[in-house]
């Protein structure tokens, strides 16, 4: 329901009786002592209780003007009808008829009323009758301090039979327990002032015959300061203390609700005054020498009062980038454990360490110094080569370490032997004869794996990954095996294959026999020849001995030694 909007709370106590409403037709109609509610004609309202009849703010203009029509309207339809019809000039007005010309007077008055409140709600400032005389506001102190002053206002006007609202800022005033109103409304007293009570006021007349408004006069409340809170811009709280970043600029500024401005003294932690101020003071680059308490006084020169606010300021160091250190360089799988160190110059700093993108939390196979400095990797494993990173962070300066990756040796794993093209191990293949035969040997490891070959053929070793053997004879046959050797972590693997040569057709074969023979008839045939001409030239040296012998013994006939010399 829309709020009615009555008399002044500052009315008389007779003002201040029940009100009752005409159903719906947006008037209060008080009912004071005297007043028949009927006034001795049916159900028409009295002239003195339509004197004393008050609009609510959101009647609307039909609403006055149905009143025309049955009911509590008879008395003012008749007014009408009067007031249309001229008497003659010698006709004299009954009582009954001067009130009836009343009733119409003030009937128009509503209607103007009305028309005032219509225009109020649409924005538009009407003045109601220029028959009302303006209202004069006055106060007994334009300025007063909260909690310590009172203040009177005061409303003059020459109208009688007029009630007095009173407005703040534009909008209807509401009393409470705080200020003392006088019986005619016309003066109000707060008893004790608050902050919320200072802005414009302005009180009105209101009549059946219109409102008028007083022109607006300003109250002042001096306040405060409240209590002071020095802040600090790009800080960090830790418990009583704020935390800035060396070398960065800060702003300090002061919160106090205090009216009027007040004054400001800061005092810094080296015991200097800044000169006289406003709330907010800059440093330019802080450094170590600025930390330390910083103290602000807030002082009210109209309430005479006074605050300290405090800040304590400490000055972290800015943080260069930490780095990761390892504590081995050839690191071996399922054998080593490996210690990385967050090196950093700082001391009082928090670190947490990252496995590429991700947070590293400990478990039993990553753990944590006491401080975060140091991880320990146990049991490395293959996928533990990282990326790994530190982050150190004071509370208001951050940094992180460039990535180390770990490089774990591991290996060999199995060895597969593979033939030709094909892609699966093989552990026995057959191959024509003559043909070419390629054997590759590969196993998982790092660094890669040396790799040795050995098979039953006089030249019968071989280093690398690949064995090649460009024409087979039957000589190739058999078996082929491969050593995979990691030189860092001393393991290795083997495997083997059975290479069976396949011959060719039996013609072939015959010929070879046929081949044989021939050789073997003529290595004969070299034999005897040879033998042959052995004992021929045996045979002539003999001879030639013989003939030698004969010519000797001539010679020495006439001696008396005779040699005889062997054949």
């Amino acid at each position: 329901m829309t709020r009615v909007r009555s008399s002044s709370p500052a009315q008389s106590p007779a003002s201040r009786a029940p009100a009752r409403q005409g159903g719906g037709d947006g008037l209060v109609s008080p009912a004071g002592p005297g007043d028949r509610p009927g006034g001795g004609v049916g159900d028409v309202l009295s002239v003195s209780q339509l004197k004393k009849m008050s609009l609510r703010e959101d009647t609307d203009l039909r609403q006055v003007t149905q009143l025309g029509s049955g009911g509590q309207g008879k008395l003012l339809g008749m007014a009408l009808l009067l007031t249309a019809r001229s008497p003659p000039a010698a006709a004299q007005l009954t009582p009954s008829a001067k009130e009836l010309i009343t009733t119409q007077k003030l009937f128009r008055g509503l209607e103007r009323q009305c028309k005032y409140y219509q225009g109020k709600r649409q924005g538009q400032h009407l003045s109601l009758d220029n028959s009302l005389a303006k209202p004069t506001i006055s106060v007994s102190q334009s300025t007063v301090t909260e909690q310590w002053e009172m203040v009177t206002f005061y409303c003059d006007t020459t109208d009688v039979n007029v009630s007095i609202h009173w407005v703040l800022n534009n909008l209807p005033f509401v009393f409470n327990e705080r200020m003392q109103p006088s019986a005619d409304g016309k003066t109000f007293t707060f008893l004790v002032v608050q902050r919320e009570d200072a802005g414009a006021y302005q009180c009105e007349a209101w009549s059946a015959l219109g409102v008028q408004s007083s022109d607006a006069i300003f109250l002042a409340v001096n306040y405060g300061p409240d209590a002071v809170e020095i802040k600090l811009e790009s800080a960090v709280t830790s418990g009583e203390v704020v935390e800035v970043v060396e070398g960065s600029a800060v702003n300090f500024w002061v919160e106090a609700q205090s009216y009027p401005t007040p004054a400001y003294a800061w005092f810094l932690p080296n015991n200097s005054i800044l000169p006289p101020t406003t709330r907010i003071f800059t440093i330019g680059a802080i450094s170590r020498e600025d930390q330390g308490m910083y103290r602000c006084l807030v002082s009210n020169n109209a309430t005479h009062l006074s605050r300290l606010g405090t800040l304590n300021v400490q000055v972290l160091e800015k943080l260069t980038k930490p780095q990761v250190e390892s504590s081995g360089l050839n690191l071996v799988e399922n054998v080593s454990l490996v210690n990385l160190t967050c090196g950093t110059t700082h001391k009082r700093v928090n670190v947490q360490w990252f496995l590429g993108t991700q947070p590293l939390l400990p478990s039993e196979h990553l753990e944590l110094s006491a401080a975060n400095r140091t991880l320990v990797i146990h049991d490395l494993q293959r996928d533990d080569t990282g990326p790994y990173e530190c982050e150190i962070w004071n509370g208001v300066s951050r940094a992180r370490s460039e990535p180390l990756s770990l490089t774990i040796n591991y290996g060999p794993d199995q060895v597969n032997i593979t033939w030709g093209s094909a892609s699966g191990a093989v552990s026995s293949i057959e191959v024509n004869l003559n043909s070419s035969l390629t054997l590759q040997c590969w196993a998982e490891s790092k660094p890669d794996a040396e790799y040795h070959w050995t098979f039953g053929h006089p030249t019968g070793e071989h280093v690398g990954a690949q064995l090649i053997i460009e024409v087979l004879t039957w000589e190739h046959q058999g078996t082929y095996s491969c050593t995979a050797l990691n030189p860092v972590t001393g393991l290795a693997r083997s495997a083997s294959v059975q290479v069976r040569v396949v011959g060719p057709p039996s013609s072939f074969l015959s010929l070879l026999a046929i081949a044989g023979v021939v050789i073997g008839i003529l290595a004969v045939i070299s034999l005897v020849t040879g033998l042959g001409y052995f004992l021929y030239i045996r045979n002539i040296r003999c001879s030639k001995t013989l003939v030698n012998r004969k010519l000797w013994t001539e010679r020495i006939k006439h001696s008396s030694l005779l040699t005889t010399a062997p054949c």
